[in-house]
């Protein structure tokens, strides 16, 4: 339980600096703490593309920077894509 609530904090952090970086409008606490998460996966998988971590590694060193870049990669999205869909 306390691994979610680490994951849910740290997605938090990382949102809030992405949003930071690249201004969406408002966007509640929530959905700040799911960019940051879903930012995180695609900055892990930008990650192993071009280095795998070390055996036995929890997270890839570069992984901070590149969660903050995949957020602001998903925020990009969501700023272009959103209106055409209706969100």
């Amino acid at each position: 339980m306390l691994n979610w609530i680490w994951t849910f904090i740290v997605g938090i952090v990382i949102g809030v600096i992405a949003k930071w970086i690249m201004p969406v409008g408002h966007v509640g606490w929530i959905m700040t703490g799911i960019i940051g998460i879903v930012g995180s996966f695609i900055g892990g998988f930008i990650a192993r593309l071009f280095s795998k971590p070390a055996d036995g590694a929890l997270v890839h060193p570069a992984g901070i920077l590149l969660s903050i870049v995949g957020a602001v990669i998903l925020l990009f999205v969501w700023r272009y894509v959103g209106p055409a869909i209706g969100v």
